[in-house]
């Protein structure tokens, strides 16, 4: 299925498991390009896999709804692992004919879950590799044939860079039994990096302070972190000065309880002094390894994101590849560990 550019990856199929998730009632993992499961497990119960242990998390309460996230989708993209500047490899791609990487992805995505029939999808940027309109319209065919008005959208860097204006909604939000989902479009034309503007941190201050109920919020670049990262106004996340102004809502609105991004391509939680237990959150992407999107539960005593990997054959085929971008280095970079997958959300 792939050719490969470069270096050929050294490393042997794994013969170890790969846990991929951990929800209140199942373990998935895999080995090698094979799923493997236990389903019906109890919440809060310790499971043995291949010798490690895991315990399935707790359910806090009463189911309410399901939804689901997406992001770093990439339609249009046809080599996985470039960095710009660079010749670290190897990089992948489809043999010419064959179906481009993207669109069996981001298949296996949407089937996965339609499973779960989500009270609503948000996709949180890079819908496009390179932002023109063909590549949105690919997403849409995609993503809209499916989900219609349950689905949520907005930009990345991927796709304003160069100056498109498609799915430009500066701020959203729905309201769902239990929580509200909120999203803002952090990308900036011509920029890799996000901001927030005072117009949107104006919007979530207010809708924060009205919400009945939690409220979750979802962009596409990640929070820069005032308690380890370098300030720089050119962090690859969002710019200092705006992540400051982003943490000081979330410090004065309690109903605020976690932030959600992607462009990353990895999954990590981390937490800041200043707002406490609240998770800033960053989630793997759907085109490569290790082929991601997340599923929350909503309960009436707290939520769990619950992360899910892709796996229709011809996405695992694809993952295992990918696994070994950048000189072996990017299957434990995008994994993350268990805990940066799936964990609690106090509300």
């Amino acid at each position: 299925m792939t050719v490969q550019h470069g270096a050929a990856p050294t490393d042997p199929v794994p013969v170890v498991a790969d846990i991929a998730t951990v929800a209140d009632d199942e373990v998935v993992w895999f080995v090698g390009a094979t799923r493997r499961e236990i389903n019906g497990v109890r919440p809060g119960t310790e499971v043995d896999v291949q010798g490690v242990t895991v315990r399935t998390l707790d359910r806090p309460g009463e189911l309410l709804c399901r939804f689901a996230t997406i992001n770093d989708v990439h339609f249009g993209e046809t080599v996985a692992g470039v960095v710009s500047g660079t010749d670290i490899g190897p990089t992948f791609s489809v043999p010419d004919g064959e179906e481009p990487y993207p669109e069996f992805m981001n298949r296996g995505a949407v089937a996965a879950m339609a499973a779960i029939d989500p009270a609503v999808v948000l996709a949180k940027g890079d819908l496009t590799a390179s932002g023109v309109d063909a590549e949105y319209q690919r997403f849409i065919d995609v993503y809209q044939t499916a989900f219609g008005d349950r689905l949520m959208h907005i930009r990345g860097n991927h796709d304003a860079y160069h100056g498109a204006t498609f799915a430009d909604t500066s701020v959203q939000s729905r309201d769902l039994p239990g929580v509200t989902v909120a999203m803002i479009d952090t990308s900036r034309i011509h920029q890799v990096n996000g901001s927030v503007g005072a117009d949107q941190l104006e919007w979530l201050d207010e809708l924060a302070a009205r919400a009945d109920r939690p409220v979750l919020l979802f962009g596409h670049h990640h929070i820069w972190n005032p308690d380890r990262d370098p300030r720089r106004d050119d962090h690859f996340g969002i710019r200092p000065t705006d992540s400051e102004a982003l943490i000081e809502v979330f410090v004065r609105r309690k109903s605020l309880v976690g932030y959600f991004a992607g462009h990353t391509h990895r999954n990590h939680r981390q937490l800041i002094e200043a707002t406490g237990d609240v998770p800033w959150v960053e989630v793997a992407c759907v085109k490569d390894y290790p082929g991601s999107w997340a599923e929350y539960r909503v309960f009436d005593g707290g939520i769990l994101q619950i992360h899910r990997r892709i796996d229709t054959p011809e996405a695992l085929a694809w993952s295992e590849q990918t696994r070994h971008m950048y000189r072996g280095a990017y299957a434990a970079y995008a994994s993350g560990t268990l805990q940066d997958r799936c964990f609690p959300i106090p509300i």
